[in-house]
Parts: C-alpha cells; structure tokens; sequence
C-alpha cells in the first residue's frame, strides 16, 4: 500500500474517534492523498495555499485552542521554509503537531533539487521538544500514527508518498522511539533509518559473500535515539556503519556519532549524501547516483572493513 494512502486510512479512521485532529495542506492535497478527507470532514480540512509558513503559524494557533493539526506539505517546505514559525509558533510556545514531511531525499525524484530535502533532518532535529520519525514501510506507519498523538510535543514525519518495499511482516509490533534489529551479526553494525532499511538487507547477501557478519538496526527516530539499542549493538562490533537518505551532516551519522563519542567511540563510517544538492532522476537512478544501492553500499562496507 502506498504510503500516502496509509495516513488517509488511518486519519479517516482517528478523525471519526478524535475530534480534535485537523489536518492542513499547503495547496498538495491531491499527490499527499489527504483529498477524501475534505469530503468526509469539510470542516476540519483546511487547504491554506502555498503559504508554508502561515501554515504552520496557524496549525500553532489550532494547537493552542486544543486541537491538534496534521500539516501536510514536500519536506523541503516542511522545514527548510517555516523553520522560524516550528521554532517559535510551535516548539517555543509548547503547542502540539505532527508535521509530516513528504517524499524526502532522492525520494523526489522528477520534482528535482529544489523539492530534494537532504537536510530536513538537520533543520528540525536542533529545535528543542521534536521528535523525528523516518518512517521505513507501511506496516510500521500504520502503527506510528496512532502513537503520534500520545506523543508530548512535536512530530516531524519523513515519508515517501507512494510504494516501497515493505521489511516488516505482519507479526511486527512498533513502539515509537524504539530502533529494530533487522538482524543479528558481529562483525560490523550498520545502522539505518527510513527506506534504506530494505537496500541495506539486499546489501547483506554481498556482505555474507565477503565473509562479513553485519548487525543491522533500524533507527527509526532520529530523535529521540534508542541509545540503549545504539550502545549495545557497539559493545558487540566495536564497527559502525550509518546509512541514510540525507546528508550525511546532521542527520543520522551525526546523531549516532554525536552519542557514541561521548560514551563508546568507536571506528565508523557514513554512507549518506556528501555535501551537495539533488537533481532530476529517477529512483534507482539517484540511488546509484549518489551510491545509495545495496551494491553501492556494499562495496562500500567492503572497503570499510578492511
């Protein structure tokens, strides 16, 4: 199932139980998949246009009278845009959102660099009181939802809008703010966030060819981390490697080695965007552009390992 058409559901579904949550658009509701809800909740559906930021100031004024708003928009604009309303209107004046960031990283694909958001994660994970959710498949979205509104403060959701490959199975239990270990090794840790869970588990077939027994964990949120997940994993590998869909400044790779160095340094590598914009493509074109494919990063860790 798309993602986009896992929030309509599960919104349909909390809006009819909860009528505090709104939902707000910036003039995309048609490609986020929040249209229907238009039809089935005319008033608490608000279309603001393409005015981000006083989106985002009126979601705070929303959250002060009680409701609580869902703010849809591209993730460049989720964050690069409205960063002084998050900062003030929201965090600062302790309101409550879930800002949900749409078709993150290369995930843009043909809208280009300008809607390519390599820093999103950067731009908000520095603001006191947000959490960052980047979300890996359907299953675990349909799960998180919910546990968004018990959540105290801020939700920046990175999401894809439309179908990726699913890595969880029916079985699967989510707790926000806790990581996933996708599996077991000892030789190395390779941590992940969001849709490169499943690229890193295609990698680990080369990985067992070279003789390389890799961990892998899904993060999950980049804030709050799960250190206790980060810290034993390490303990075990003494190796890490973090790959991610974002700039490797101030995303995951910093998040993990801003808590290792503190209390368990060890030796890591980041496998992420280097210091440069996006561009038109693809989806698996851009994955191999910027050495973000299962091959890519198994060489990668190949290298690393030695």
């Amino acid at each position: 199932m798309e993602f986009r058409q896992v929030f309509y559901q599960q919104l349909s579904k909390l809006m009819k139980e909860d009528e505090r949550i709104v939902v707000l658009d910036a003039d995309l509701s048609k490609p986020n998949g929040t249209s229907p809800l238009y039809k089935e909740f005319p008033n608490r559906c608000y279309n603001v246009g393409i005015a981000e930021s006083n989106m985002v100031s009126i979601a705070a004024g929303l959250s002060s009278c009680g409701m609580i708003p869902f703010i849809f928009t591209f993730a460049p604009f989720a964050t690069r845009r409205t960063c002084d309303q998050i900062a003030v209107s929201l965090a600062y004046s302790y309101q409550k959102a879930i800002i949900v960031g749409t078709d993150p990283g290369v995930t843009a694909e043909t809208n280009g660099g300008t809607h390519m958001a390599f820093e999103d994660i950067s731009v908000v994970r520095a603001i006191p009181r947000i959490m960052v959710y980047d979300v890996v498949d359907a299953k675990q979205l349909e799960m998180a939802i919910p546990q968004m509104l018990n959540y105290d403060g801020i939700v920046y959701v990175r999401v894809p809008r439309k179908l990726y490959p699913d890595v969880y199975n029916n079985e699967y239990i989510y707790t926000l703010g806790k990581a996933d270990i996708l599996k077991e090794g000892k030789d190395v840790t390779i941590f992940t966030s969001g849709i490169m869970a499943s690229e890193v588990l295609k990698a680990i077939t080369l990985l067992k060819e070279a003789n390389i027994n890799a961990e892998v964990i899904s993060l999950n949120t980049l804030k709050p981390l799960d250190k206790e997940a980060i810290l034993k994993s390490v303990k075990k590998t003494n190796r890490a490697v973090v790959v991610e869909n974002h700039s490797i400044i101030g995303g995951a790779y910093s998040s993990v080695a801003e808590y290792l160095s503190t209390v368990y340094p060890v030796i890591m590598k980041p496998i992420g965007i280097q210091d440069e914009f996006g561009q038109t493509g693809k989806y698996r074109e851009l994955l191999e552009v910027y050495k973000l494919d299962y091959n890519n990063i198994a060489k990668q860790i190949i290298e690393f390992m030695k």
